[in-house]
């Protein structure tokens, strides 16, 4: 058989239970890896830390993902287009980081018209707050006059970011928050972010897709080195206008 069912079932008892090579990954669908296990820290950090993550329904059993390519973004190499650097050149709005974490999670968990939104469940979204709390996952906020406009929140390890999700409420939101934490990261010299699965709007702002070997090369690189801090804070002037802040 050219592409043989091999998925790897994960004992949802035992989160130390070790992941099989992502170079078993299925070509199709593109990059599924395992099915089952738990969502526990142990588990979903030895994850990340092999280019490893989850991304399934809420009613399906938790599957997942390796792909090959894969699309990363250099924090240096975010594409700040004509209009965009416009948007930021205004400045109404402020920018926050980590102020409101449960709050971008449920905003990028709303259903949506288009694109991943309902993949995000009640079991995820507990999951990433227990990451956050232990200083593992992190949110940029965008606000305009106190309303939570605009965010993208990830997984951090050493010196690696993964995008996990991003919402807009406004024009650019998701862009805005994004351009200040692709600054903040360069500015901590972080190897790389990961964004999984390209799209043309990822393109747009700079993400390209990299071998998967090529990937994990990076990533385990980027993820040796020792993470800037626990608890994260912008070490770079941001807009933070009192009238908008919350």
């Amino acid at each position: 058989m050219d592409n043989p069912i091999r998925l790897h079932w994960l004992d949802p008892r035992n989160p130390r239970q070790p992941f099989p090579s992502p170079n078993q990954a299925m070509r199709d669908p593109n990059g599924l890896l395992a099915i089952g296990g738990d969502l526990s820290a142990t588990r979903l950090l030895s994850a990340y830390a092999q280019g490893i993550f989850p991304w399934y329904n809420p009613d399906e059993p938790i599957l997942w993902w390796c792909p090959d390519p894969r699309a990363v973004l250099l924090p240096g190499q975010f594409h700040v287009s004509r209009s965009l650097a416009r948007r930021l050149r205004k400045a109404d709005y402020a920018v926050t980081l980590n102020h409101c974490f449960g709050a971008v999670l449920e905003a990028c968990g709303a259903p949506r018209a288009r694109g991943r939104g309902t993949w995000l469940g009640p079991e995820m979204k507990r999951a990433y707050q227990d990451l956050h709390e232990r200083g593992h996952a992190q949110s940029v906020e965008i606000w305009q006059r106190h309303e939570l406009v605009g965010g993208v929140y990830g997984v951090s390890l050493g010196r690696a970011f993964f995008g996990e999700s991003m919402f807009s409420g406004i024009d650019d939101g998701s862009k805005i928050a994004l351009h200040y934490l692709c600054r903040q990261l360069r500015a901590w010299d972080f190897g790389l972010m990961d964004c999984q699965i390209s799209s043309p709007h990822l393109a747009t702002l700079g993400a390209a897709e990299l071998p998967r070997e090529q990937f994990l090369a990076l990533l385990r690189s980027a993820v040796a080195q020792p993470a800037p801090a626990r608890r994260w804070r912008f070490e770079l002037d941001v807009p933070a206008l009192a009238e908008h802040l919350p």
